[in-house]
C-alpha cells in the first residue's frame, strides 16, 4: 500500500499519534530548513515558504516530493559501491526523513539489502572511519551513575514509544564491533518506521559500551569506544539493570528491543526482563517468528496441522535454539499441552551431533530439547542419521555450515516426506546449508523452501507433465514480523510480550502467504508489501493482548475493519503533511522540534 498525504479527517484524528491533517510547527527560517523532521526542502509551498520564512532561502521552484525522489534515486545510482550508497542514504536521513524514508519506500525490493544486512554491516564495521555525526544514546560501563541522567535527555515520560539497545557484541554474523553496534540499533529503528510506521521522532537507539574483545578495533586509533576488553559478570548485569529500570521509570510506555546480544546474554537477559517488562528480542524471537511463519504457511499448503511438526534444527546456537523454543511454545499454545510435552516434536543438532541427556556442555537454552541416550537407536549422531531414524517434515539450517543438507540428506528426507519444508537460514549465502535449486531439482520440485537471503527464482521441468516451471523462493526476513509485533505493543500499550501475541503474529503473517493461493509462489509475502502485513499482524497482536488482558490502551475498537482503521491512522506515513505555524509558547515538544533532541532533567526524580 502506497503512503497517501490524504488523509485530512478521520474519526481516530483524536489520537496522539494521528497522522491526519497538519502538523504543528514552531520553527521557522533555516532552523526549520536543518530539522530533518519538518525539511521538506524544495516541496515547502508558497504559503508555507511565506509563513515559515523561508522564500530567500530555497530556489523558487516548488517541486513535489515525487520528483524530490526521482532526483535523489539518480543521485543513489551515481555513487560507486552499496556502502556509498548506504553513506548516502544516512547523510539524506539526517537532512529530510520524509525524503529518506519515501525513497527506500518506492525502491524497497532493490534497497533493502543497501540499508540493512549485509551492507550495513560494513557500515558498522567501518563505524569510526567514516562517522561525521553523533545519533543515539552512548552509554559507558564505567559512568553507570550516569545511565538515568543521560537517558532522561531524551525526552519526557510521552516522548519515547520504541527503544532498541545493543551491546554489540554479536553484530549480523561479524561479530563484535562495540560501539559501532549503535548504527544496528538505528538501522532497526529505521526498519520500523518504513515496514509498519513507528513515528521516527518517537524512536531512541542505545549501545551500551561494555568494551570490545574485537583486537581490530582495539588497535585502530580512529575507534571510537571503549578501548578495553569487555567487561562482564557482575558488573555488566548491573549496567544492563540500571539501564532497564531506568529506562521504564523515564519512558513508561516505551517498548525494548533488544538486538545483537552475545551468545551468553541474548537469552538469558530476555528471560529476566520478559515476565517484568514490554520487551522482545528480534535474534531470538523475531527470527523464530518468521521461520514459525514460514513453516505454518508450508503445513496449510501440506494440509498439516502443528500435531504433525517433526522438526530438526541443525546449528544449535543462539538462532537455532530461539527457532526451537518459538516453536515449541507455539505447539504448546495450539495444542494445549506443556512447553516439555511440545520439546518432545523438535531435534537439535549442533557440532557433537544429536543434542542427547549424555551431550557434554548443554546451554540452558538447549536442554529443555535434549532426548534420552536410550531412545537414540542409531550409532551415527550426524545429520543424515538423524533424519534417517526422525523422518522429520521440517528441516531447518542455523548451523553456518555450507553445503551440509546434501543430496543425500534431502533425498532421504523426500523419501519419507511427500512435501518436505526445508529453511536453510544461515547467512550470509556462502554460508547456507543448501541453495535452493539443488533441494527443488532433489526433491523434483517438491520441496517447500524459505532461505536465510534473498534467491533469484528457480525454473526447472518438475512434475508429472515435465513441463518447466518458475519457482519463487521466500526469504525469512525477521523485517515482515518485528516491526508489526512492535507496533500492535505500542498502539496497545501492553504490559508484557507474550508466547500468544507473537503466535497470533505468526498467524497474522502465514495467513498472507502467496503459496496458499499458488504452489509455486513464496511462502512468505516480500518487504514490497510489509506494510499491510503489518498491518494485519498489529491487528492480530492487540486482539490477543486484549483477550489475555494485557492490553492497557482504553478505546480499541472490536471490530476489524474499524481496528485495521484505527491502527492506520497511527502509522506514520512518507509524505509531507501541510505545516501549520505555532507561537513557541504553549507549543508541544513536536512543535518546537525537541523530540529525540537533549531535554532538561531539572523537576525529574531520580530513582
Amino acid at each position: 500500500m502506497s503512503p497517501s498525504s490524504n488523509k485530512t479527517t478521520s474519526r481516530f484524528g483524536h489520537l496522539p499519534l494521528s497522522t491526519s491533517g497538519p502538523l504543528e510547527c514552531a520553527l521557522k527560517g533555516t532552523v526549520l530548513l536543518t530539522h530533518p523532521y519538518f525539511n521538506k526542502g524544495s516541496a515547502f509551498t508558497p504559503d508555507e515558504r511565506r509563513d515559515f520564512a523561508l522564500a530567500g532561502l530555497l530556489p523558487p521552484s516548488v517541486q513535489t516530493l515525487e520528483q524530490q525522489v526521482q532526483r535523489a534515486y539518480e543521485q543513489y545510482c551515481a555513487r560507486p559501491d552499496d556502502l556509498a550508497k548506504n553513506t548516502f542514504l544516512t547523510s539524506m536521513k539526517e537532512q529530510n526523513e520524509v525524503l529518506y524514508f519515501r525513497l527506500l519506500h518506492d525502491h524497497l525490493p532493490e534497497m533493502f539489502s543497501v540499508v540493512y544486512t549485509p551492507t550495513e554491516g560494513d557500515a558498522i564495521q567501518n563505524y569510526s572511519r567514516i562517522f561525521r555525526r553523533p545519533d543515539g544514546l552512548f552509554l559507558n560501563i564505567h559512568d553507570v551513575d550516569r545511565v538515568y541522567h543521560d537517558l532522561s535527555l531524551w525526552g519526557t515520560a510521552d516522548d519515547i514509544d520504541y527503544i532498541v539497545v545493543t551491546d554489540g557484541e554479536e553484530i549480523l554474523g561479524i561479530g563484535d564491533q562495540g560501539c559501532g553496534g549503535i548504527l544496528i540499533s538505528i538501522a532497526k529503528l529505521a526498519l520500523t518506521t518504513l515496514c509498519a510506521g513507528i513515528h521516527p521522532n518517537r524512536v531512541l537507539p542505545v549501545v551500551l559500551d561494555c568494551g570490545t574483545d574485537n583486537e581490530e578495533l582495539l588497535n585502530d586509533p580512529l575507534y571510537l569506544g571503549l578501548r578495553e576488553k569487555r567487561v562482564r559478570g557482575e558488573a555488566y548485569d548491573n549496567f544492563v539493570d540500571t539501564f532497564v529500570k531506568a529506562a521504564r521509570k523515564l519512558y513508561p510506555k516505551a517498548y525494548i528491543h533488544f538486538e545483537d546480544f552475545g551468545l551468553q546474554n541474548a537469552r538469558r537477559l530476555l528471560n529476566k526482563y520478559r515476565p517484568e517488562i514490554p520487551c522482545f528480542n528480534d535474534d531470538v524471537q523475531g527470527t523464530g517468528c518468521v521461520t514459525l511463519a514460514a513453516i505454518f504457511a508450508g503445513l496449510h499448503v501440506t494440509k498439516q496441522k502443528v500435531d504433525d511438526i517433526r522438526l530438526v534444527i541443525f546449528g544449535a546456537g543462539t538462532a537455532g535454539v530461539g527457532i526451537a523454543d518459538q516453536v515449541r511454545d507455539a505447539i504448546a499454545t495450539e495444542r494445549g499441552i506443556s512447553k516439555e510435552e511440545a520439546a518432545k516434536q523438535i531435534w537439535l543438532i549442533d557440532k557433537p551431533g544429536i543434542l542427547t541427556t549424555d551431550t557434554e556442555d548443554l546451554s540452558e537454552g538447549q536442554k529443555p530439547y535434549a532426548k534420552a541416550e536410550d531412545e537414540w537407536e542409531s550409532k551415527d549422531r550426524n545429520l543424515l542419521a538423524v533424519v534417517k531414524q526422525v523422518k522429520p517434515n521440517v528441516l531447518i539450517g542455523t548451523s553456518t555450515v555450507p553445503r551440509s543438507f546434501t543430496k543425500e540428506v534431502v533425498e532421504a528426507m523426500a523419501s519419507s516426506v511427500e512435501r518436505p519444508i526445508i529453511l536453510p537460514l544461515s547467512n550470509p549465502t556462502r554460508l547456507h546449508e543448501a541453495v535452493p535449486s539443488d533441494l527443488l531439482e532433489w526433491t523434483n520440485g517438491k520441496a517447500l523452501v524459505a532461505t536465510g537471503s534473498p534467491f533469484k527464482p528457480v525454473k526447472g521441468p518438475w512434475g508429472e507433465s515435465g513441463k518447466e516451471v518458475e519457482i519463487e523462493v521466500a526469504e525469512c526476513n525477521n523485517s515482515v514480523v518485528f516491526p508489526g509485533i512492535g507496533l500492535g505493543s505500542i498502539l496497545s500499550r501492553a504490559k508484557l510480550v507474550t508466547d500468544k501475541m507473537l503466535v497470533a503474529a505468526v498467524n497474522g503473517v502465514a495467513q498472507l502467504s502467496p503459496a496458499l493461493k499458488d504452489s509455486t509462489a513464496p511462502l512468505l509475502p516480500g518487504v514490497d508489501v510489509v506494510r499491510d502485513v503489518s498491518v494485519v499482524v498489529a491487528r492480530k497482536v492487540i486482539q490477543s493482548a486484549v483477550e489475555e488482558g494485557v492490553a492497557t490502551q482504553e478505546g480499541i475498537p472490536d471490530d476489524e475493519a474499524e481496528l485495521d482503521e484505527w491502527i492506520r491512522e497511527q502509522m506514520w506515513d512518507p509524505v509531507y503533511r501541510p505545516l501549520k505555524y505555532v507561537n513557541k509558547e504553549g507549543a508541544s515538544r513536536e512543535a518546537k522540534g525537541e523530540m529525540r533532541v537533549v531535554g532538561s532533567v531539572e523537576g525529574r526524580e531520580q530513582q
